[in-house]
């Protein structure tokens, strides 16, 4: 008796999950069926665009160049030098430039500049890493920042052509999509597990109790109920298109940004203020999916809080919203189709280059 009737309690389970699942995806595919965004022109130009190393960023850049101009070559930091001599492209445009590239990238990019040709750098680590970028903003015509408190800083520097210019999601990747019961959860966070987001979970721990939760990346052992929580955290780096279906398969998407200023994490000494969303903010509304964000200042020109995104600003708020929204299915997928919708129409990659591109060739 007891096994049949867990039989009948799983089956019951499965049914429910399988109905929501196709219910939502129903919805999210006539929300792209009828999503027309405005037309990308293309611009006789050639670009050499030099990878950082994040994938979705990344890629999502190289099918955005697809699209907006008619010649584009990815490469390697350290193929840069040789292929701008062999190609003589219009523009070098870098992303990012720290990390993986070589010590003497300053350097390279002066003899690029010395051969006519244009370069550009799209700093998306603004202001993490503000005590690195300084070093190597004023050796580019043109820089680009994620992050608008950025802007007067690298003008202070003597960088003649500075502009803000945020991030997106690239559509092919961050998208929805069905996926099967491993990838499901109530509250899903993908990212490291730093000080203010350690902070912050120690404080809903025991609201996430008896939830279905998924954390997933780095230095979440330092929370201080670790063992509460530790068969929902995959403690290692998730692929981007792992995190695609973790993102798929929640009801609510927690983003948390970082502290702009920490010793240990951080090289942002003149402690630059974070006022812009990060790229994760895209990408989640892109899946489809309820996201629910701290606040910051440039968000609204992007998302409109309550209609396709949902934030907070305190620990009780965030937990008052997550409450209301795991119960009301529907006030929750409403919210998240129009966040995707959003995303689809404005916030591609395509539509960023658009915009640089006018910069750079106007």
């Amino acid at each position: 008796m007891v096994t049949r009737n867990r039989i009948a309690e799983g089956r019951s389970q499965g049914f429910q999950a399988g109905r929501e699942s196709g219910y939502r995806m129903g919805r999210c595919q006539f929300a792209l069926d009828t999503c027309y965004p405005p037309p990308i022109p293309l611009r006789e130009a050639s670009v050499l665009f030099i990878v950082q190393g994040f994938d979705a960023i990344d890629q999502g850049i190289i099918q955005g160049l697809q699209q907006t101009v008619r010649v584009m070559h990815a490469a390697v930091a350290a193929d840069m030098l040789r292929l701008a001599r062999e190609l003589r492209p219009n523009l070098v445009l870098v992303m990012n430039g720290l990390h993986v590239f070589p010590a003497d990238h300053a350097h390279h990019i002066d003899l690029v500049r010395q051969m006519g040709i244009r370069t550009a750098i799209w700093f998306a680590d603004d202001p993490y890493f503000t005590d690195q970028t300084v070093a190597l903003a004023p050796h580019y015509d043109y820089v680009f920042t994620h992050e608008m408190s950025c802007v007067p800083f690298y003008q202070g520097i003597g960088c003649g052509q500075v502009h803000y210019l945020p991030l997106a999601a690239s559509p092919a990747v961050f998208r929805p999509e069905p996926v099967g019961p491993a990838y499901r959860s109530d509250i899903c966070f993908i990212g490291m597990g730093f000080p203010n987001r350690i902070a912050l979970f120690n404080e809903i721990t025991p609201f996430l109790l008896g939830k279905k939760v998924v954390i997933a990346g780095g230095l979440w052992d330092r929370l201080a109920h670790y063992h509460l929580l530790r068969h929902g955290i995959k403690a290692y780096f998730v692929p981007i298109e792992e995190s695609v279906k973790y993102y798929n398969g929640a009801k609510i998407v927690l983003n948390i940004h970082r502290l702009t200023y920490d010793t240990t994490f951080n090289k942002n000494s003149r402690n630059i203020p974070g006022l812009s969303i990060n790229p994760r903010t895209y990408e989640i509304a892109g899946c489809g999916t309820l996201q629910i964000t701290d606040f910051r200042q440039d968000l609204e020109q992007y998302y409109r809080p309550g209609h396709e995104i949902e934030t907070f600003h305190h620990t009780g708020e965030l937990l008052h919203k997550m409450s209301h929204y795991l119960i009301h299915e529907e006030d929750r997928m409403r919210i998240a189709i129009n966040g995707m919708r959003r995303t689809r129409m404005e916030h591609t990659f395509a539509s960023r280059l658009v915009k640089l591109l006018d910069i750079v060739f106007a």
